[in-house]
Parts: C-alpha cells; sequence; structure tokens
C-alpha cells in the first residue's frame, strides 16, 4: 500500500511539474520534450492569413500585419509577430513613419545614419506591437529592370552587406527582430516562385552570398527570410546545403529562417534543410510535416532543432517579456529624421555652371505631373499604407522660400485634379504590388514662354513607380516616354533662351536613361523615392540648406543594352506571358522551356555593374559611386597600417570649396595579375566625413578585413589571395582614383569552405 501511494504521489508531482512548464531560457529542451508533435508542427507552420492586405487569422494583433507564429498557452509560448517592412510599418489602420527606400538608403554611403534610421524604425515597430520587421531587403541589383531594386541597395556585395547590417543592427538595438532578405539570388520578379536562378558557384560566393555573409557576420540578425526562387535547380527553403551548411555552419548564424509567404513546397522538406518557419502558414504543410514525421522520413532530431531556434527567438518577443506596445511610436520626432536623412542619399548628377542651388526667394516653374504627385515609396510589401506625411514639392518649395509661378501650378493642379478620377478608376484593377499608371500632361507653349520670361527657373520632376511582382519594361519604363521627351526639349529651349536654368529631378524607384537626354538640363537630381518628407528634402537641397551627398549604389550605363545581364533579363511585362503569373507553381521540380520565365542564366558570372563597365573599358554615363557635391573637397595623407587580419587605410579629407558638405571615400583594390581572372578594380571599404565647413577637414580610417582581399577558387572551394603587391586607390567613384598606394601581402591566404551548392550549372539554351 505504502509504494502504491508513493507511486501515486510521483505521478501526480509528474503532471503538475509539466502544467508548471512555462517557457524561459534555461528550460527550452524541457519545453520541447514536453511538446507534442502536433504543437511542435503548429510553432513551426504560421498562424495563417487570408491575403496580404490583413484578411485572415493574425487580425487579433495588428490588422494588417503579414503573419503571425502560433501560441502554445499551457507552456507559455507566446506568439511573434511578423510586418512588413523594409521602409517603414505597413498595416491597415495605423499612421507609421514612411522611411526612405534601400536604395537611397545605400546611396548615402553612411552606415553611421543607417544604424539610427534602423533604430527609428524598430522603435516604432515595437511601439505598435510587433516583433519582427520583415526587412530590409538586401538582393543584389542585377539588372536595372528588377521590379523591387527600389528595395534593395547595390549592385556591389559590400555596400549591400555594410548597409544591411547597419540598419540590422539599428533595428535589433530597439528590441525588435530583423529579417533580412531573400536569400538568395532573387534578382527578378517575373515568375519567382518558380524562375531557376543559374549561377556559377564563383558567382554566387562573390557576388550573391557575400552580401548576406557580411551582414551575418556584423550584424547576426534574429531572422533571415528564404526566397522564391529555385537556386541550380532546388528551391532555396528546401536546399540545406543553404540554409543549414553555409547560413548555419560556415557562417555561424545563429537565429531563425523564415520562409516567404507561400514559399516552397513541402513542409517535411523546409524543415529538413533548416526553414524553422513557414509562412503565412496552410494545412497542407502542417500535415505533411506530421506525416513525414509518423513514417519516419522526416527525423525527430530535425524537427526539434527548428523548433529549438523558434522557441529561443520567442524568448525575445514583446509579448513574452510582458511589456505591453505603447501604441504611440514618437511620429512627429521619426518625420523630422526622414527629412534630414534623405538628402546624404540624394545624387547631384549634373550641375553646370553652377545652376544649383538656386535663391530662395526665387520665382520657379514646377513642372511635370510627379511635382504634384510626387512618389515617397514603391509599391508591393515595401509600401506603407497609412503615411504620416505626404509632402509633395509645391509644398516642399514654397516652405524653402521659393515661389512658385501661379498660372503654371494652376494648370498642373487642375490637370491633375482631372486625371485623378481616371487614374484611380485605372489603378483598381490594378494588382497592390503592381507599377500604376502615371498621367501625361500637354503644356501648352505659350504657358512655357511665359514661364522662361518671368520665372527664374524650371524645375521639372520625373517619376517611375514600381513594384512587388512585376519587372519593369525597358520601353515603357526605364526610357522616357514621348511626351516627357517634348516637355524637356520645349521648356530647355523657352528657358536656354532666356538665359535661364532647367533642373531636371528623378523621383524614381531604380535607375533610368539619363544619357539621351541629359543635355537638355543644367542640373539633374535624383532623390530616388526619400520617404514621408521628400518635398521638404528636395527643396532643402534645391535652396542650399543642405548639399546634397549621396553616390551613386548603382551605375548608369549610356544604353541598357550595355548592362552584362540585359541578354539574360525578362523584357516585357509579366502580363505578356500569359500561362506564367508569378503566383504559378510547377511544383518542386523547374522547368527549362521559356529563358527568362523558366530559368535565367547568370552568365555575367562575377561581372556585375561597375565590375564588368571597369574591367572591360565600356564607357558609362555615371560611374558607380558617382556623386557631385555644392562644395569641393581635396585627399591628402593616405596611410596603409597592417593590424594583421585587416589592413587600416587613413585619408585626410579637406573641404576647399565655399559651402558646408560631406564627402565619401571610396577605397578600391586593384588586385596584381596572374591566378584567377579578376575584376579589374573592386570597392574594398568605404567612409563618409561628418559635415565639413570651408577649411575644415577630417582624417578618416578606413577597416578592411583581408578576407575581402581573396577571391572564391571552384575548383579547391577556398577563398583565395595570392601575395603579391595590391593597388589600393582612395577614389571619388570607381572612375576616379585620387590618391593610390601599394600594399604588399607576403603570403597566400586561404579559408577553406564547405565543397557545396551543387555542380556547376549547365546554361540552358
Amino acid at each position: 500500500m505504502k509504494k502504491i501511494l508513493l507511486l501515486a504521489a510521483a505521478w501526480t508531482a509528474c503532471v503538475c511539474g509539466a502544467q508548471d512548464l512555462k517557457l524561459a531560457p534555461d528550460n527550452v529542451d524541457k519545453v520541447i520534450k514536453a511538446m507534442t508533435p502536433e504543437e511542435k508542427a503548429g510553432v513551426i507552420v504560421g498562424k495563417g492569413s487570408g491575403a496580404f492586405d490583413g484578411r485572415g487569422h493574425i487580425n487579433d494583433y495588428l490588422p494588417g500585419c503579414a503573419g503571425a507564429t502560433n501560441p502554445i498557452d499551457r507552456l507559455g509560448i507566446p506568439p511573434l509577430v511578423y510586418a512588413d517592412g523594409p521602409s517603414g510599418l505597413r498595416v491597415d489602420n495605423k499612421l507609421c513613419t514612411r522611411f526612405p527606400n534601400g536604395m537611397l538608403e545605400a546611396a548615402t554611403w553612411n552606415t553611421q545614419l543607417l544604424e539610427t534610421i534602423g533604430e527609428a524604425e524598430g522603435r516604432e515597430f515595437r511601439a505598435r506591437g510587433i516583433d519582427v520587421v520583415l526587412g530590409p531587403g538586401m538582393n543584389i541589383q542585377r539588372n536595372p529592370l528588377c521590379g523591387r531594386n527600389f528595395e534593395y541597395f547595390s549592385e556591389d556585395p559590400l555596400l549591400s552587406g555594410l548597409s544591411a547590417a547597419a540598419l540590422v543592427r539599428g533595428i535589433q538595438r530597439a528590441g525588435v527582430g530583423a529579417c533580412p532578405k531573400h536569400f538568395a539570388a532573387n534578382n527578378q520578379e517575373l515568375n519567382r516562385l518558380s524562375n531557376d536562378s543559374r549561377v556559377s558557384r564563383r558567382a554566387l560566393r562573390e557576388i550573391y552570398l557575400r552580401n548576406f555573409e557580411i551582414m551575418v557576420k556584423s550584424s547576426q540578425p534574429w531572422f533571415i527570410m528564404s526566397s522564391y526562387n529555385f537556386l541550380n535547380g532546388v528551391t532555396t527553403s528546401q536546399n540545406r546545403d543553404l540554409l543549414t551548411t553555409i547560413l548555419r555552419h560556415e557562417w555561424g548564424f545563429s537565429g531563425a529562417v523564415i520562409s516567404d509567404w507561400g514559399g516552397g513546397y513541402s513542409g517535411a522538406q523546409m524543415v529538413k534543410a533548416g526553414n524553422d518557419n513557414i509562412q503565412q502558414g496552410s494545412k497542407e504543410r502542417y500535415n505533411d510535416i506530421l506525416n513525414k514525421l509518423k513514417d519516419g522520413s522526416l527525423s525527430a532530431a530535425d524537427l526539434d532543432a527548428c523548433v529549438k531556434r523558434m522557441l529561443e527567438a520567442a524568448l525575445r518577443a514583446i509579448r513574452y517579456k510582458g511589456g505591453s506596445p505603447t501604441d504611440n511610436p514618437p511620429l512627429e520626432e521619426n518625420a523630422s529624421l526622414v527629412r534630414e536623412a534623405a538628402p546624404e542619399g540624394f545624387v547631384l548628377l549634373e550641375n553646370h555652371d553652377n545652376a544649383l542651388p538656386l535663391k530662395k526667394d526665387d520665382r520657379v516653374a514646377l513642372m511635370g505631373t510627379t511635382s504634384y504627385d510626387f512618389i515617397h515609396g514603391g509599391t508591393g510589401s515595401g509600401t506603407v499604407n497609412n503615411p504620416f506625411r505626404s509632402v509633395c514639392m509645391p509644398e516642399g518649395l514654397t516652405d524653402a522660400g521659393f515661389k512658385l509661378d501661379e498660372a503654371m501650378h494652376r494648370f498642373y493642379t487642375d490637370f491633375m485634379q482631372s486625371e485623378r478620377r481616371r487614374c484611380e478608376n485605372f489603378n483598381k484593377n490594378v494588382p497592390w504590388c503592381c507599377e500604376h499608371e502615371r498621367a501625361m500632361e500637354a503644356v501648352p507653349t505659350d504657358l512655357i514662354t511665359k514661364a522662361a520670361k518671368e520665372d527664374k527657373a524650371a524645375v521639372i520632376t520625373l517619376g517611375r513607380v514600381f513594384g512587388e511582382g512585376v519587372d519593369r519594361d525597358w520601353y515603357h519604363s526605364y526610357m522616357l516616354s514621348n511626351g516627357e521627351i517634348a516637355l524637356l526639349k520645349a521648356t530647355a529651349e523657352a528657358f536656354h533662351k532666356e538665359g535661364k536654368p532647367v533642373i531636371v529631378v528623378l523621383n524614381v524607384g531604380g535607375i533610368i536613361d539619363v544619357a539621351s537626354w541629359r543635355n537638355l538640363a543644367d542640373a539633374i537630381l535624383i532623390c530616388w523615392q526619400p520617404g514621408e518628407e521628400g518635398g521638404h528634402s528636395v527643396g532643402d537641397v534645391l535652396a542650399g540648406n543642405v548639399s546634397p551627398s549621396g553616390r551613386m549604389p548603382v551605375t548608369i550605363p549610356m544604353q541598357y543594352s550595355d548592362d552584362p545581364s540585359a541578354p539574360n533579363f525578362p523584357q516585357v511585362k509579366a502580363d505578356k506571358y500569359q500561362n506564367y503569373s508569378f503566383y504559378r507553381h510547377v511544383g518542386a521540380t523547374p522547368q527549362y522551356k521559356v529563358p527568362c520565365v523558366d530559368y535565367t542564366n547568370y552568365e555575367e558570372g562575377i561581372y556585375v555593374g561597375y565590375r564588368h563597365y571597369v574591367t572591360r573599358g565600356v564607357k558609362t554615363a555615371y560611374p558607380f559611386g558617382y556623386g557631385l557635391s555644392y562644395t569641393t573637397f581635396d585627399y591628402r595623407d593616405m596611410k596603409i597600417k597592417d593590424r594583421g587580419d585587416r589592413l587600416e587605410i587613413g585619408v585626410t579629407v579637406k573641404n576647399t570649396g565655399k559651402r558646408a558638405g560631406k564627402e565619401v571615400v571610396q577605397i578600391y583594390c586593384d588586385a596584381p595579375e596572374g591566378g584567377m581572372d579578376k575584376p579589374l578594380r573592386e570597392l574594398k571599404g568605404y567612409a563618409k566625413t561628418r559635415l565639413l565647413k570651408p577649411g575644415q577637414e577630417e582624417k578618416l580610417t578606413i577597416v578592411i578585413s583581408k578576407e575581402w582581399l581573396t577571391s572564391f577558387d571552384e575548383d579547391k572551394s577556398a577563398w583565395i589571395a595570392c601575395r603579391g603587391e595590391y593597388a589600393f586607390v582612395a577614389a571619388r567613384d570607381a572612375d576616379t582614383p585620387v590618391l593610390q598606394m601599394s600594399y604588399k601581402l607576403n603570403k597566400d591566404i586561404k579559408l577553406k569552405v564547405y565543397d557545396v551548392l551543387g555542380i556547376e550549372p549547365v546554361f540552358v539554351n
């Protein structure tokens, strides 16, 4: 009888202990043991969402958030709530800051500023009760026509990786997680769910994975998002070599991997690969995990590994820590940050005879429909549904002290009012992620002639808006329209006849053709998509309140066909391919029927962007890293110090002009001849000065890891730098060296890595 009582007491204690078990940092493994298979699968598979606009099961947290994980109350496991996105919080019913887009952020070449922006964004997400920011987007800008280039940083992996790392550090400093995306080689939108990126291992390592590697090692994000596409025949969310061998074992990533929404095919295969959270969640993925666990084709160890990473992430959740969202983010403070930050990414392409800045009390003719319908951001998951502000050009220029030509202003406001209803009706039938139609005006010649006689300058804004789901059309989006060319020609003829300047502002989410018409403009300023205070930021620059200090994060070619990826990139809109919607799934095996739709050959290899132009001597309209200022700078005293595993390169910069400004020093390396084929010049580091007044100077120290001197040898599966003389140049851009010094590497560097990611792809013809 005594034994029976003891056994009963022990059983009761065990049950009570299990009931009392709640997730804590020191008992994650115990919690996993206490979970049922159904609970484990529920943690892996997302909570579900009816659509991107917030319908579905996630409205309990914040209507319009992108997704969430399933909580398990009995074990104290809270949900993790995810929301877009890269440029600010995209939800249905809250005012949110619209931050500058990724392309502008990279154009600042200022990692300290990006950390500040990231922290502001993170605090706003936290205040609204969001645990994870689904961003930044950081795919390489392989081709100018990718629809999501506005979200991405650069054609260069170093600039992309360091920009992303800075934002991640800032976001996570605010106590929420970052989720950089899309891993990896997701460089077009057309048929993105099924397209197979055919990439050599060297190009993968040096270009399309290198930026993620730099970001992971420099910031350790809580999450990374796998991409939709196939990579050399294997969908990325089911690729263990990519998600576990390289990402975790090789790079030391300790966080969790989330699938892109609806990505992947088999829940069990995704778990095996190390894709820890399957969003947005479906019964099919949930049942697949349980069925494969039951028949033994999915091991309990693989499932538990994913569950453990998700529980470790849950320990960081706002709801786990017991804090309640304030729901009161500092929107005014963030708006000021957006206004001040944006000009650091504005790129001044032309400024003949110091056409800019204008005098603050000048009367200007503000022209172009985009001046009156300013584009603050892109479309799709990278947009902000309810921005706190949306400052357009008339307000921005007026607040900067300019007077607007009343007749021109009246013409445009009347025109835009008449067009608005037509455009709204048209855009109702355009998917949330696609490019919207822009109105095109025909300004009367007599109105332009009158403005040229009475106004001090013409300011014409040209705009392009595009985004997720569809790539750009070369003829209609990259090139200027006949109407835009006619407006430029008529304005230039009238204003130049009166000896007055024509200023062109490019309000774009990616590059457009400039070379064919730049002779018509006295000044050209790219303001990208600068966020909610865009009109004020442009006004500040045109008035000279601040000097633009952005530098090009990509190359602008003389013509699109000069781009090395042009022969292997889709040239027509997705709706022209009747059976190739970007929602189409073909199953777990890619097809190879239609080039650039079913598959894309990355035949340019490592010669992406400026690596191609510089090495092969192809003339560009504006090189990578290019940008003018309202002042001038001199460089001197370049020095190189060897610090063991890194180099420190010092350069002193002096403002020799008459206005305050900031300068970007770019360090490129010309590798010694011999060995592997290499680009003639590659970016290895950069730094931006503080605001220097005339006559002031600053010594910059740029730290370069010796690892960044290496190139990937496929035969040896190793990163290798051969001994010899390396020429380092301090440059204004990829084409304009200013100072040069040699550094002798006395012994070879060889960094062996895992020999994975398959056989060299055979490019399909």
